[in-house]
């Protein structure tokens, strides 16, 4: 039996850069005190198993939507089915796994920040330890879904604050059931967001900012602006910020070559993605291929 952190068909994780955590998120007084580092899921992980022997910076919110598994937080073995969920205090030992014959579907996040303690006491209070059980929600699991198709579209202002203030929505709806509500959510068609979309349909693409322009029926300067504005970002830097999350996918999830996956995420030139790569995450992509994901 080979026991593997990630490599599960249909798996999804994001990894937020360390300079994005350090700078947006920790910097930004509307959610730096409490904020995302990590979020994924795996589902019918056979096999999953992730030890820390002295803990991590982050806390974890695992959420087991089917099948089961184990915890062991602090020396407390906690037993996992459907509805379950254990929450990990950074800086605590611990060790989970998926059972081997009824393999956890599994929803995680990696949080820090000031109040983030607050938020993990809260729940230990209220449920008597590390672990609880919630009634099956689709609202809370489009929340999940909500904050990773946010996070999935780039580490700009606005959606590193929309994510990141959804994020005390989804813990309130594992501390506070009962009323847990979600609004509808509402699609926005604007010049910016059908840009975004464009750059995420063509990330093999090495596009101008012509090409970008064009794309939102705008002039280039007048483009550049307003995506600027609204964003915190160039457009093409916000294009090779998408192209590095999909590299790390890859890199995380795949055995491909630093040069294949390069070549995937449309910069032909390996040195050029790598010297991206490492601007943005703070590492090279063969660094980055040794971290693993939740």
């Amino acid at each position: 039996m080979i026991r593997k952190k990630e490599g599960f068909e249909g798996q999804r994780a994001i990894v937020l850069p360390k300079k994005v955590i350090a700078g947006p998120c920790a910097a930004d007084p509307l959610i730096s005190s409490l904020y995302i580092t990590d979020i994924g899921y795996y589902p019918k992980a056979r096999y999953h198993f992730r030890e820390r022997s002295h803990g991590t910076d982050q806390h974890i919110l695992i959420y087991c939507r089917e099948g089961r598994g184990t915890a062991t937080v602090a020396g407390r073995e906690y037993h996992l089915g459907p509805e379950d969920f254990i929450l990990i205090p950074a800086g605590r030992p611990h060790h989970y796994a998926s059972d081997d014959t009824d393999a956890w579907t599994i929803y995680w996040v990696h949080f820090k920040g000031p109040r983030a303690g607050d938020a993990v006491a809260s729940m230990e209070r209220r449920f008597g330890g590390y672990m609880g059980q919630v009634n099956f929600q689709q609202k809370r699991l489009g929340l999940f879904e909500d904050i990773y198709a946010s996070l999935e579209r780039g580490y700009g202002s606005d959606n590193l604050s929309y994510a990141n203030m959804c994020l005390w929505h989804y813990l309130a709806s594992f501390l506070f059931e009962e009323p847990f509500s979600l609004s509808e959510k509402h699609e926005t068609h604007d010049a910016v967001e059908q840009s975004i979309s464009h750059m995420r349909e063509h990330l093999t693409a090495s596009l101008t900012l012509a090409d970008l322009a064009a794309s939102a029926n705008l002039s280039a300067s007048h483009y550049s602006a307003v995506f600027r504005k609204r964003t915190g970002y160039s457009p093409l830097e916000y294009f090779h910020h998408l192209k590095v999350q999909k590299a790390c996918q890859y890199l995380l999830f795949t055995d491909m070559r630093i040069k294949e996956i390069a070549f995937s995420v449309g910069v032909e030139d390996p040195y050029y993605f790598s010297r991206m790569f490492s601007k943005l995450m703070g590492v090279s992509p063969q660094q980055y291929r040794l971290r693993r994901g939740a």
